[in-house]
């Protein structure tokens, strides 16, 4: 789903991904729809380190985030399985198994 990030969108842009300063998607020069796809692909050095950026949010901002993914508002397609498996286990830890699997569900959808 197209959405055009909100004010509460972009503080938790700016936690994650500090050195963020209103920049554009490099591959398509489009504005960023969604939060996780640009802290994984363009601001993360690796997954160990989406890990730090993602544990930066607090639990009512990841509950957010959380569900903003299981309405389907936040792209998860673009996400390298490796750390969607570290998300799925911060989903875990904040909000339950159930719905890291519904997430799951969503993901694998996504990336087929």
């Amino acid at each position: 789903m197209v959405r055009v990030l909100t004010e509460q969108d972009i503080k938790l842009l700016s936690i994650m991904a500090p050195e963020f300063s209103g920049e554009v998607c490099r591959g398509s020069g489009i504005a960023f729809k969604s939060l996780l796809p640009p802290v994984a692909n363009h601001y993360s050095h690796n997954a160990d380190d989406f890990f730090e950026r993602i544990s930066r949010l607090s639990t009512t901002d990841f509950s957010y985030l959380i569900d903003l993914m299981q309405s389907g508002e936040e792209s998860l397609h673009c996400l390298p399985p490796d750390y969607f498996a570290i998300l799925e286990e911060r989903i875990k830890a904040v909000a339950g198994p159930d719905t890291a699997r519904k997430i799951g569900a969503r993901y694998a959808m996504e990336c087929e």
